[in-house]
């Protein structure tokens, strides 16, 4: 996630609002920067500006910005998803206010140029912040794609005219990486070449906002006389505000969902959610069979279009596994790296970069810190000061091309949960809740469900019946595959607390466990 405050004379302002990329928590909420100990420094933000439309930087904003209420800069396709997003949590949207790549604002002591990049999104901006203090380049997320599949390419004209810089918060995320990244034209070649050779359905799973990918997948489906279908709510939403700005203006026309399952298997392409193994989405349900509109049979390929964020690999290996067992075919990047693209920068882009800009002092952020380290030792080779990798919490105080660590603030992430407003069932006799699952063990010693949860209520419960799945699918995950008994006795508290948690009612659970290996 991504949030970034910048200070000057009392005056403050906040650069991105992200959300963790992968909820896997079991009732869904989100994982959001820790912002409780501003007030209390007196540090709240007068603005907030957003790089970029991607969900790690503005995925808390609907939730967040509201201890704020300061005006929010953003390109148009940013503020058209950050707006769907404050419609949904009832949120007025006068505080948008639309930019264009490349202009500049002046708020309080601050200056800021929005400076166009290539991204695997479109409007992608560095920044430039301006103060009497000296003039910072915080980068953003940025390639130099010399194809991109959506959008311009860089002008170095534009950032060679701001040399020299005092000081670049720079991307790390490839800077272990030699050479140049894949431009996003050749990933789409490739993936394009993949899906010509599949003979059955094939389903891609990438970020719902890649819209680079996204549009890729569009012309492959025409190119490869596929019929497209969409299955995940923001997917759905980014294809229809990429349409509305003019970004998708020859994507193809949707299958319906409950088509999708109908059509002979050579005919479809379907993009789905679910790249990071998120239990709640389109993919995870597919892997165990419980999708409500397709079932994946042998000879479907399944291709993820997303590189593994650290830290989820066990998830999508697991989501990989029960994919397998529903006889799909699993290509990704350790069988066919040419089909992705990152969007980051390696080392000769980094290195061109901080040719054009000339910068003083290199501060590296984002990405582990293996390449934290890599992006200091290029900065090194380059003559360019490095004093120090900063660490999520870090006070910094920059003047001119002097940079120090003064204090570092333990930062805990926070969860938002998003039915805190979901109305509670009243009082009275406790409902029965029936559940009957049928079950099997994977390669790894956990369970998993297969086929659809039967679920029958006797009573007064309102419970999200979809949410509740995802919490079953969750803790099946997490549990020993030892007997079924054991299953039962852990299962069993897990659901209680857990409808406990969302209804305040204690039902009575009756639940039924199905080994499918007897069935």
């Amino acid at each position: 996630m991504n949030l970034s405050l910048y200070g000057f004379e009392g005056h403050w302002l906040a650069v991105d609002c992200g959300m963790m990329i992968r909820q896997d928590l079991p009732s869904q909420p989100l994982q959001v920067p820790d912002v409780d100990h501003l007030v209390a420094r007196g540090w709240v933000p007068s603005a907030l500006l957003i790089t970029h439309a991607h969900e790690d930087h503005i995925g808390a904003v609907a939730c967040l910005w509201p201890k704020w209420g300061c005006p929010i800069y953003a390109t148009p396709l940013a503020c058209a998803l950050i707006k769907a997003k404050f419609d949904e949590h009832g949120l007025a949207t006068d505080a948008l206010n639309l930019i264009t790549p490349g202009d500049a604002i002046e708020h309080g002591p601050f200056t800021v140029r929005f400076l166009p990049v290539t991204h695997s999104i479109p409007e992608s901006c560095s920044l430039l912040i301006h103060t009497p203090a000296g003039r910072v380049m915080h980068t953003g997320d940025w390639k130099l794609d010399p194809a991109p599949v959506v959008g311009p390419t860089v002008d170095p004209v534009t950032f060679k005219a701001l040399a020299p810089v005092d000081v670049v918060i720079g991307d790390s995320t490839c800077a272990d990486v030699e050479g140049f990244s894949r431009s996003e034209q050749a990933a789409s070649d490739s993936l394009e070449a993949c899906v010509a050779k599949c003979s059955g359905r094939v389903v891609v799973s990438c970020f719902s906002s890649n819209l680079a990918r996204i549009k890729a997948l569009g012309d492959i489906a025409q190119h490869t006389g596929r019929r497209i279908g969409l299955l995940g709510r923001s997917l759905e939403r980014m294809v229809r505000i990429g349409i509305q700005l003019g970004y998708l203006d020859d994507f193809p026309s949707r299958i319906p969902t409950s088509d999708i399952g109908y059509l002979p298997p050579e005919e479809v392409l379907i993009i789905a959610t679910g790249s990071q193994g998120e239990p709640r989405s389109a993919l995870s349900k597919m892997a165990q069979g419980s999708h409500r509109e397709l079932d994946l049979t042998p000879g479907d390929t399944v291709i993820f279009s997303a590189r593994a964020i650290p830290g989820n690999e066990v998830f999508i290996q697991r989501l990989k596994e029960g994919l397998k067992r529903q006889g799909a075919d699993i290509v990704d990047e350790t069988n066919a790296p040419s089909i992705h693209a990152s969007g980051h920068p390696a080392q000769e882009e980094l290195a061109t970069f901080y040719g054009w800009l000339r910068p003083r002092t290199l501060l590296p952020v984002h990405g582990e810190p293996a390449h934290q380290q890599a992006h200091q030792a290029l900065a090194t080779r380059l003559n360019i000061a490095t004093p120090f990798a900063p660490l999520n919490g870090d006070v910094i105080e920059l003047r001119g091309a002097k940079a120090e660590r003064t204090e570092h603030i333990e930062l805990t992430p926070q969860l938002h949960f998003q039915n805190a407003g979901r109305r509670r069932s009243s009082r009275g006799q406790a409902p029965t809740l029936s559940l009957a699952l049928v079950v099997t063990p994977d390669d790894r010693g956990h369970w998993w469900r297969q086929g659809p949860a039967i679920i029958d209520i006797d009573g007064h419960l309102l419970l999200d019946e979809e949410a509740f799945i995802d919490t079953i699918d969750s803790v099946l995950e997490a549990l020993p595959a030892t007997s079924l008994k054991r299953l039962r006795r852990d299962l069993y508290a897990h659901l209680v607390a857990d409808v406990h948690e969302r209804t305040n009612v204690k039902p009575v659970l009756e639940l039924q466990l199905i080994d499918a290996q007897n069935a």
